[in-house]
């Protein structure tokens, strides 16, 4: 053999090496955790589901009392209530009630009910 094809060959082996060890090592990079940042609030998250369903629904907003988690809407002649409480588990438990002319309208709380938790992604 001669010594240029020696070189030659030991060069494209050391080339090879190279490749080899860079597809192992490249594997090995971690990568940062992303900086945690906290979103809402699952008081802030159900206050926000429950305003918007009563839009979605066609009701008008007449009371927010956010310290006390009460919603009232309304519309023509029926009313919404929506409840919000935080439970002792950091979870929120949320009351819809419906009243109509006639007295309590099961319909419209229930039509709330669904529209909220489309936007809580249920």
């Amino acid at each position: 053999m001669n010594f240029t094809k020696t070189r030659r060959m030991k060069r494209l082996a050391a080339a090879r090496l190279l490749a080899i060890a860079l597809v192992f090592l490249s594997g090995c990079y971690y990568y940062p955790a992303p900086a945690y940042t906290p979103g809402p609030s699952s008081f802030d998250r159900s206050w926000d589901a429950a305003r918007g369903a009563a839009y979605d629904e066609g009701l008008q907003i007449t009371n927010e009392d956010r310290s006390s988690g009460v919603i009232t809407a309304v519309r023509g002649e029926q009313q919404v209530t929506i409840n919000l409480r935080t439970q002792a588990d950091g979870s929120v438990r949320v009351e819809i009630t419906g009243r109509g002319p006639q007295g309590p309208d099961s319909g419209i709380a229930n039509r709330v009910s669904r529209a909220y938790d489309r936007r809580m992604g249920r």
